[in-house]
């Protein structure tokens, strides 16, 4: 038989949650893993109603009071819970009522990282294929604009070579063709991004951000705010430094951009902050430390329509916009083995990048 110590040690190495509640719906018990969930101690949660460390619904409720008294189990999938701190949480959780003593059983998994690694992992297919897409489409495109530039190249030849005036106007037109076919070319290029792999050496990450922040500048002429928000801490990433620049860049020259457009560089703000990440997953591969960079603006945001597409080539919020630049950061940062996010409401738009702190 176990004794009450070697049961709490058993529960407490548990990755579920465990919580255990009273009739009255007071939190008799929680394991360690529940005190991460619920971001909450035991000394401090003991004897409060549920509902004062975390909250779901009036029916959900009633549904635990319910199982106290017909003893049935149930399970909820995907509840959100919103916890004392006001953050909300994801999860699977089961009520096994314990009739004798009185007391209902919780076991819960939170499901936030695992829906966070599905959503990711939808992401960055979704991404791929459209790259694979927009590689092939790119290839089948520049094929006939080389056969029509070079056509238009022999014609111009052979005008040039006409003594009368007809053959200078037209040697004009053979002249539009080529300029419009190299400007069709160059925007394919551009779909497709950078060429050349990306070379990893080690870098201050804060090279590359006050790089961004001292161009940016230039651009505005020193009338946006911007911020900065650095951890020094933060050691040497493997990075490419041109590219990275360019890829942050990309993301606060289009902050610049719509506040310019929509609230004026006067009134405007642009955030660049740093911060080391520990125990995180990109995609599917953990990684023990990544370094994050957020991009944050005080601009419009960016309209809801688009919030899901706005890493796709062609597609952007701006009327002037030619909606590249952050397909080709995302790409940038794909190359880099690492991570690109964006949350967007009225008033403030934030991009996080997360790059690997070690080349793996």
């Amino acid at each position: 038989m176990l004794n009450d110590r070697q049961l709490r040690l058993l529960l407490d190495n548990l990755t579920s949650a465990v919580l255990v509640l009273d009739e009255s719906l007071s939190l008799r018990y929680l394991n360690s893993a529940a005190e991460d969930l619920v971001a909450a101690s035991s000394t401090r949660s003991i004897g409060l109603p549920l509902e004062e460390v975390v909250r779901e619904s009036r029916s959900a409720e009633q549904a635990l009071r319910s199982a106290l008294a017909t003893g049935e189990k149930y399970t909820v999938r995907r509840a959100l819970w919103l916890l004392h701190n006001l953050e909300e949480c994801t999860v699977d959780y089961s009520v096994t009522p314990l009739t004798e003593l009185g007391l209902l059983l919780l076991e819960v998994q939170s499901m936030d990282r695992l829906l966070r690694i599905a959503r990711e992992d939808a992401l960055i297919s979704a991404q791929e294929t459209t790259r694979n897409l927009v590689r092939g489409m790119a290839h089948e495109v520049k094929n006939p604009l080389g056969g029509i530039r070079g056509a238009a190249q022999l014609l111009q030849r052979e005008l040039k070579d006409l003594t009368q005036p007809e053959g200078e106007d037209l040697a004009e037109y053979t002249q539009i063709i080529i300029e419009e076919a190299d400007r069709l070319r160059n925007l394919v290029d551009r779909m497709l991004g950078p060429r050349q792999p990306v070379k990893l050496q080690p870098v201050n990450v804060h090279s590359i951000t006050e790089r961004v922040a001292q161009l940016v500048e230039a651009e505005c002429n020193g009338a946006l705010e911007i911020k900065r928000d650095y951890d020094p801490s933060i050691p040497d990433i493997p990075a490419d430094s041109e590219q990275l620049i360019q890829a942050v860049l990309n993301i606060a020259r289009n902050a610049m951009q719509a506040i310019t457009e929509n609230v004026g560089l006067g009134d405007g703000s642009l955030t660049i902050r740093t911060r080391v990440q520990r125990q995180f997953t990109i995609g599917r591969r953990h990684c023990a430390l990544v370094c994050r960079i957020d991009i944050v603006d005080n601009g419009p945001g960016i309209p809801e329509d688009i919030r899901e597409r706005i890493f796709y080539p062609m597609i952007s919020g701006r009327a002037e916009g030619s909606g590249l630049g952050l397909s080709i950061s995302q790409h940038i940062i794909n190359q880099h083995r690492g991570l690109i996010k964006c949350e967007s409401e009225p008033g403030q738009t934030e991009f996080q990048i997360y790059l690997p702190l070690a080349n793996e």
